[in-house]
Parts: C-alpha cells; structure tokens; sequence
C-alpha cells in the first residue's frame, strides 16, 4: 500500500494536468475526478495487473473516472432542466497567458485533445497514449496529426509552430506547456 501510495504522489501532478484534460480544465471538477480515481486505485476497486505501465494504467483510470463524472453530471443537468431549476456553473479555469492556444485546443474534438495533450504534456508515446485512452494505435496517430493540423491551422501566424520540425521539438513543447 505504501508504495502505491508513493506511485501517486509522484505522478500527482501529472494526474492532475490530466484530469484537467479530460473535465475541460474545469478545476473543481478535475479535483473531484482524481479524488474519485485515487479512491478507487486506494481501494482496490481498480487494480493494476502489472501488463504495461503504472502511469499509462493510472491515466485510463482518470479517463474513465472523469468519463463516469461527465455522464453523472449530464444527467443530473437533465433532471434539473426538467424541474426547471437553473444551476449555477462554474467556468473553467483557463490560463490567462495562452487565450489563442486554450480557445484551439478547446475547439479540437475531444479524443484530438485528449492525444495531444498525452503526448506534449504527459509526455507519454502515442503508443501509450493510445492505451490510456483504451482505442489502437492507429487511431490515436490519426487523431494526433489531425489535431496538430487544426492548431497549425487555428494558430497560422501566431509562431507557435516552427513547420521544419515535429513532435517533442523546443518550441511546440513550449507553445503547447503554457496551459
């Protein structure tokens, strides 16, 4: 217990920038999801079976918790839109510093998002970035060049990408780290 305990404060606050991925950096949210998802880890109701990394098995987690979360959520939106009672939201958090690039990544469906966001920020293969989101490695390599695509796209003349160069170089981990 004590070392899965180390495991997750290593990784929190990678956990964490991931949660905020997938709640679409809505912080009190992702807050929650990662407090659900460690529950869960702590608890034994998921488990690590030893087949891949810890990290990349940790990430699923954290996916499908937040998944679950925006399910449970929707419905509960549902019931109050029957009862006619309007609830208050909360924005999301967005850094002030990368408005261009937060407003292109938000505009990316979401598996784009989720795969760019596995690669530049996590740091993670596409490979294994395909294994947290749970679909092939084919598809997680065509959802990570279409994404890179639409912000080349969203954000031509903005010099956040250096055309000459791909995947991991200086400035698109730069352009991409600032959220």
């Amino acid at each position: 217990m004590e070392e899965l305990k180390a495991q997750l404060e290593t990784l929190h606050a990678e956990s964490f920038g991931w949660a905020l991925c997938c709640c679409r950096r809505d912080r009190h949210r992702a807050e929650e999801v990662l407090q659900e998802a460690y529950l869960k880890v702590l608890s034994g109701k998921a488990r690590h079976g030893g087949e891949g990394a810890f990290k990349t098995w940790l990430f699923a987690v954290i996916r499908l918790t937040a998944r679950d979360e925006a399910r449970r959520h929707w419905l509960r939106q549902l019931r109050l839109i029957r009862a006619a009672k309007p609830e208050a939201t909360t924005a999301p958090y967005v850094p002030s510093d990368s408005a261009a690039l937060t407003k292109a990544l938000d505009a990316l469906p979401a598996r784009q998002r989720q795969t760019l966001h596995l690669v530049f920020y996590q740091e993670l293969s596409i490979a294994q970035a395909a294994g947290v989101m749970g679909i092939s490695i084919g598809s997680a390599r065509t959802h990570y060049e279409r994404g890179k695509a639409a912000l080349r796209q969203a954000l031509a003349g903005q010099n956040f990408f250096d055309e000459e160069t791909d995947h991991g170089s200086g400035r698109q981990k730069a352009a991409l780290s600032v959220l």
